[in-house]
């Protein structure tokens, strides 16, 4: 039961990440000195993370039959010369690849530009070549919180072009162990935690997420108010407040959109929160 709820969480996830990203807001000035937002936890315990697939055991050379005078076959002049514990050099990549994955991983591309380059990669059919070259940046480059960042969101993309269930809740579990992965390296890195908190936010109640959202979205505010606005910062006030609002924290809610309206104006997302707030879980109930 547990897997089936994961893997339509992901599903839903694919869908709902492609609307909003759809929509870009332009960026407006924030004000000299940014308000801490207020916010109650609810007391839901996180779950631990789910530790790293165990590394395959090196191959071994087979060894000669008896009464056989041909020595077993030599390991390859690449092999012979990495040295050991050391990554393989990555495979080649075709150009289109090679340039979507230096934009995805570039903390100086846009936000926009990102977006491109995964739809460019989906629209071209390169999205397995991709997270295979990831997957081998990971291993090459253990320190470098941006690969598993992106790598996690190339298992949610990934997800949302498969029909298979099960196949797709190995993905978003995949996913969020690179986003926890990069979030261990670097507490700072913006999409990990967005991507991560997103993910979460649409699993069912019944997995106990609610804190772990809530707080990693507010770790985002916290982030984002120390630095000068860009246009995708309006989404985790949006989210966020949506958080709050079905929890029945409906005044929060509406703390966290006034904060966001105020820093991004010209965002459509937050005015409509405002003027047409939806009723609370608990407010349906009753």
């Amino acid at each position: 039961m547990k897997t089936l709820i994961l893997t339509l969480m992901v599903l839903c996830l694919a869908t709902l990440a492609a609307f909003h990203f759809g929509r870009h807001s332009q960026p407006s000035s924030a004000p000299d000195s940014a308000a801490a937002t207020a916010a109650a936890v609810p007391a839901d315990a996180p779950s631990s993370p789910t530790p790293p697939p165990a590394a395959a055991p090196p191959q071994t050379p087979p060894a000669p039959e008896p009464g056989s005078s041909n020595p077993p076959a030599a390991p390859s002049v690449a092999a012979a010369q990495t040295p050991p514990g050391t990554a393989p050099a990555p495979a080649p990549v075709s150009p289109l690849v090679a340039q979507a994955i230096a934009n995805l991983v570039s903390p100086q591309a846009a936000f926009s530009q990102k977006q491109s380059a995964w739809q460019q990669l989906r629209a071209s059919g390169n999205l397995d070549q991709a997270i295979t070259h990831l997957e081998q940046q990971v291993a090459a480059n253990p320190k470098a919180a941006e690969y598993p960042a992106t790598l996690g969101q190339a298992y949610l993309q990934k997800a949302g072009t498969i029909q298979d269930l099960r196949e797709q809740g190995i993905l978003g579990m995949k996913a969020d162990q690179n986003f926890e992965a990069a979030l261990a390296l670097d507490p700072a890195n913006w999409e990990a935690r967005f991507w991560r908190a997103t993910a979460m936010s649409y699993w069912p109640p019944e997995l106990n997420k609610t804190q772990e959202v809530i707080e990693n979205f507010l770790e985002l505010v916290k982030l984002q108010e120390a630095q000068a606005p860009q246009p995708q910062f309006a989404q985790t006030y949006v989210l966020l407040g949506e958080q709050y609002q079905k929890n029945g924290y409906a005044e929060y809610a509406t703390q966290v959109w006034q904060r966001g309206a105020q820093l991004f104006p010209g965002d459509p997302r937050l005015r409509d929160k405002l003027t047409n707030p939806a009723p609370s879980v608990q407010a349906q109930a009753r």
